[in-house]
């Protein structure tokens, strides 16, 4: 039986692929690559010297989903696959909700039919809203500011619906906060597509030289430097905690929203001068105005995931920033 990973190209896809493949589990991965190169896969292939059984296909293609599942036994999913930037989401929101929300329909349908019932789906601390105050637990209420954010409510809703229709499911909504940092192979990191809609991309292509400076959006916000906090977690805990997850939902059916974070915020400010200790030279950057629809602090009470899922983040702001720089430095110009 193997667990199909949607998505399983990207950032925080192929970080999982790997310790999917290392802790001994057969994988099949699908993605259409409008966010992530196929190098991605060849890098987990370097690292686990493992093999796996890959589908180039987009999820709103249902046809292609049916033969993911006809030509092998899929026991559970992971499902990364989606259309992820805020801004972005803003300016086309028509595009996010079909992408977003018609893929995890057409994904849910076929996984119905074939009856594979176990899904971990990779939502956001955007779900928290604009009202609630940190650190955030999995039983606030929740809103969402931009389109993005709102699909990702409304899967969990979908999801949740799902379960209360047909109790045999297995949901776990994934929770993320801020993702950084890189594989120590320096094989795997984030490799975004045109300019870095993310801090540490965008202050790694800073110090590489790609970019002139670090924008800073607002330094006066109530927080001990003025700007804005954020809880980031190193993409290979993250990783980690899928694991976790799909243990979990496989010897428990049920619908839980669990925090993956590690419950510290850092400041902009913080990140750059780790970055900085990391890379050992100076990152210029100025001070822009704040952007719509930021917080000044967001970060996470990840005692549920200590709870449920036995796990917890232990890599600390300075191993992502050096693992982060270290894959930076190998390759300049991404994957």
């Amino acid at each position: 039986m193997a667990v199909l990973i949607t998505g399983g190209a990207g950032f925080i896809g192929s970080h999982t692929c790997v310790e999917l493949l290392e802790a001994g589990r057969e994988i099949v991965v699908l993605d259409n690559f409008s966010n992530s190169k196929p190098e991605a896969l060849k890098r987990i292939q370097q690292i686990t010297g493992k093999d796996f059984k890959f589908y180039e296909a987009d999820l709103l293609d249902r046809c292609g989903i049916e033969r993911v599942f006809q030509q092998n036994e899929i026991d559970s999913v992971i499902h990364f696959a989606g259309l992820k930037a805020v801004g972005e989401s803003c300016h086309i929101p028509l595009q996010y909700y079909h992408n977003n929300l018609t893929g995890t329909l057409l994904l849910c349908q076929v996984m119905e039919k074939h009856k594979c019932k176990k899904i971990v789906f990779s939502s956001s601390a955007t779900v928290y809203g604009m009202h609630n105050t940190a650190p955030f637990r999995e039983d606030m209420p929740l809103s969402a500011t931009n389109p993005y954010g709102q699909t990702k409510l409304m899967i969990e809703q979908i999801l949740t619906d799902l379960y209360r229709a047909d109790p045999e499911w297995s949901v776990a909504l994934l929770r993320y906060f801020n993702p950084i940092g890189a594989h120590k192979s320096g094989l795997l990191g984030e490799d975004p597509n045109g300019i870095p809609n993310n801090l540490l991309p965008y202050i790694s292509q800073v110090a590489t030289g790609k970019l002139k400076e670090l924008a800073v959006f607002g330094d006066d916000y109530d927080t001990p430097d003025g700007t804005g906090v954020r809880d980031y977690i190193h993409v290979v805990d993250l990783a980690q905690g899928h694991l976790a997850a799909l243990d979990y939902i496989t010897g428990n059916t049920g619908v839980e929203a669990i925090n993956l974070g590690t419950g510290k915020g850092y400041s902009v400010l913080d990140v750059l001068h780790a970055f900085e200790e990391a890379c050992g030279k100076k990152l210029p950057h100025h001070i822009a105005p704040r952007r719509p629809g930021d917080i000044a602090t967001c970060y996470a009470d990840p005692s549920k995931a200590k709870q449920l899922l036995n796990w917890e983040a232990k890599r600390t702001l300075a191993d992502m920033c050096a693992d982060g720089w270290n894959f930076s430095k190998n390759n300049p110009n991404g994957l």
